[in-house]
C-alpha cells in the first residue's frame, strides 16, 4: 500500500523527510506526514505518475443470473 522508507529515499534521492517532501511536491506526488515524522507515499500514486496502467479490478457488483430460470417453465394452472 505505502512505499517503505527506503523506497521513498530511493525515489526522491534524499534521506531527510523535509527534502523528500519538497521533492514530492515538485513532482506532484501526494504524501502524508506520519506521527513518526516520516512520509507516507501511496505506491499506487507513484505507479500512476510513472505511467503504469491501472490494474483491472474485478467487478464487485452482484450479478443476476436468469439463464436457468428462463429455460424452466412455470407449471400451468
Amino acid at each position: 500500500m505505502f512505499l517503505s522508507n527506503s523506497d521513498v529515499e530511493q525515489l526522491t534521492g534524499y534521506q531527510k523527510p523535509t527534502a523528500q517532501a519538497r521533492w514530492l511536491e515538485q513532482v506532484g506526488l501526494p504524501y502524508l506526514k506520519g506521527g513518526d515524522g516520516k512520509l507516507k507515499v501511496l505506491r499506487l500514486a507513484v505507479e500512476q505518475k510513472l505511467g503504469a496502467a491501472p490494474a483491472n479490478k474485478p467487478n464487485r457488483e452482484p450479478k443476476l443470473r436468469l439463464d436457468g430460470l428462463l429455460s424452466k417453465r412455470l407449471p400451468s394452472r
